[in-house]
């Protein structure tokens, strides 16, 4: 089930964003094959498979891209599927002999989707760089935090899953909907510093037209305002405020027990000392439901048991594990929950036999080294 129920990835194991667009791609059906390194890469961060939560929903195969007889077999998936992810430094795949030039002669209605933080060409494209590094070079990381301090860092939200993978799924599924009808495939080059650019679409205009400053914290959307916000109550916790028109401020006045008033310092002194009146639930017992644009601001440990999370199932327990459960939603295709992240390699002869390999196949293979089996 799923809108993509039907379309093969093949996804190059990498780190960050390539493995969340493979997930996205797996979330609403598309059956993904993920080939791993056989021997683990140390990233530095350490945890069971099962929590490794951007690798659900689709099968791992161990394979040796140092063996011809890997890159062979690399190439013979690439042949099957419809498209296809890397997020390798520019002219790594292609030293491989997985280039694109190569994958589109085997199949010419491949979607060869690349992830890179700068791009495939320009000054940066060699450089090492994260998240932080990318949303800098944009402008996005100058515009986040409080006035008179330093830009803040808004996870890696902006570039590695803002401006990374959701630009690299919604591409390839553009380009896999224009290959049905030419036939033809091509590139999708998804830069984190392009995806992270074109979320700043709004916030550029604004500022050519005079209407957001280049001084962070001090305009509507950055918490410079006082209607727009967080404020902290009596219990120590959060709520937020964002009574942007002036119709759901009267209803936060009126709610709260306070003037009107003019955006400014006065205005949030008075804001912050209502809600110091009560405790976050006590206030959620008053706004929750009303136009004044409020609501809780929850912990990752909360979210999940708020009643309307709760009613619309946006978080699912997956072997025990709670997480986000697949978005958007669809009234036809409903995507099944995917299944729970297996360890690297554990899948090998599973993938292959779906990708219509035999089990002699499969053992010349392993006789190569192109694949490691493990051992269930």
């Amino acid at each position: 089930m799923g809108p993509l129920a039907g379309i093969r990835v093949v996804e190059f194991a990498g780190i960050g964003p390539g493995p969340m667009a493979a997930m996205l791609l797996a979330d609403m059906g598309a059956t993904v094959v993920r080939l791993d390194r056989t021997a683990p890469s140390d990233l530095g961060v350490h945890k069971p498979a099962r929590f490794d939560l951007l690798m659900r929903g689709r099968r791992s195969i161990a394979i040796d891209l140092k063996q011809p007889s890997g890159i062979d077999l690399a190439l013979q998936l690439v042949a099957r599927a419809d498209a296809s992810i890397e997020g390798f430094r520019p002219g790594t795949m292609e030293r491989l002999g997985l280039g694109p030039e190569v994958a589109l002669a085997r199949n010419p209605r491949l979607v060869y989707g690349r992830m890179t933080g700068w791009g495939q060409e320009g000054p940066l494209a060699q450089a090492a760089g994260h998240d932080l590094n990318y949303i800098a070079l944009t402008g996005a990381l100058s515009a986040i935090g409080n006035a008179g301090e330093a830009p803040v860092a808004p996870l890696n939200l902006v570039g590695d899953f803002g401006g990374g993978a959701l630009y690299l799924a919604f591409g390839m599924a553009c380009a896999l909907l224009e290959a049905r009808h030419s036939g033809q495939g091509q590139v999708v080059d998804a830069a984190m510093t392009d995806g992270a650019s074109s979320l700043m679409t709004m916030f550029f205009g604004m500022h050519a037209a005079g209407l957001y400053s280049l001084d962070r914290g001090t305009n509507i959307l950055d918490g410079g305002s006082a209607i727009y916000g967080v404020y902290p109550c009596a219990d120590g916790l959060y709520v937020s405020v964002a009574a942007i028109e002036m119709k759901f401020r009267a209803d936060l006045f009126r709610l709260l027990g306070i003037e009107p008033g003019n955006d400014g310092p006065e205005l949030r002194a008075r804001i912050a000392a209502a809600f110091k009146t009560r405790t976050r639930d006590q206030w959620c017992a008053t706004l929750e439901g009303s136009d004044a644009c409020f609501a809780p601001v929850l912990t990752m440990a909360e979210a999940p048991h708020h009643p309307h999370n709760k009613l619309r199932q946006t978080f699912v327990d997956i072997d025990g594990v709670v997480q986000p459960a697949p978005a958007p939603r669809f009234g036809r295709t409903k995507p099944a929950l995917p299944r729970p992240p297996e360890t690297p390699g554990a899948g090998t002869r599973e993938a292959l036999l779906e990708w219509g390999f035999s089990d002699s196949d499969i053992d010349g293979f392993a006789a190569t080294k192109a694949i490691a089996l493990t051992t269930k």
